[in-house]
């Protein structure tokens, strides 16, 4: 199919622009907003799908969460014993979590860096995750960096996506600003991108609710 051109090839550019400006003003200047945005967009399952990572960690140890947002789940693993770390490249995402940790008093170090450059030693963490990321994570260095950083049977866990069963004008609404945003339609195969870097991977669909949380879990030899 070819693609588009002329005008409707310049309105299609025009949108992305104008939509990767929103999600940069949402993780950056409109950083207050991300929690209340977060729940609006999933009905309020947001945190129950980033929660299915715990199905597939082992039971202590430490463990990193790239692009870790405001750090909610980093604050719940904490609270589990697990030690945690977490980086993202907001400074307003870092410094949410970075107060969510304290406020606590809970252990765990926060940092501001690119994924692409993890800034820890090689096999430092029996696990890492990642929830809703965005296109980093079929970006082979950063599928590099993270093979580097895990340890020998240590786990990556991405929870990719998520589905909502609903059929009501609300969830059809929310399914077509899914689409208008690029958050739905043809994504690069992770499970063959982590099989370049040496992780055997392989999708699990959680029902969570009236919704399906789609993870990819991958495997260190």
């Amino acid at each position: 199919m070819a693609k588009p051109s002329g005008p409707a090839a310049s309105l299609g550019s025009v949108w992305r622009r104008t939509v990767a400006f929103g999600f940069r003003l949402l993780y950056n200047e409109l950083a207050w907003l991300y929690d209340p945005v977060s729940w609006l967009t999933s009905f309020g399952q947001w945190q129950r799908w980033q929660a299915t990572v715990h199905r597939f960690l082992p039971p202590r140890g430490t463990v990193l969460e790239v692009a870790c947002g405001p750090g909610h789940l980093l604050a719940e693993l904490a609270q589990q014993g697990y030690q945690v770390a977490g980086l993202d490249l907001s400074r307003a995402m870092v410094r949410q979590a970075q107060r969510r940790l304290a406020g606590q008093g809970l252990p765990g170090a926060v940092c501001r860096s690119r994924v692409q450059a993890l800034p820890f030693g090689r096999e430092a963490f029996q696990a890492i995750i990642a929830t809703f990321p965005t296109s980093y994570v079929y970006d082979p260095q950063f599928l590099e960096e993270a093979a580097r950083v895990l340890q020998r049977k240590g786990r990556l866990i991405v929870v990719e996506s998520a589905t909502l069963h609903r059929n009501n004008l609300p969830a059809r609404g929310l399914e077509w600003l899914y689409h208008i945003t690029g958050q739905r339609g043809p994504a690069p195969d992770l499970p063959g991108l982590l099989g370049t870097v040496g992780l055997t991977a392989h999708r699990e669909h959680l029902v969570v609710g009236d919704s399906t949380a789609n993870v990819v879990v991958a495997r260190k030899e």
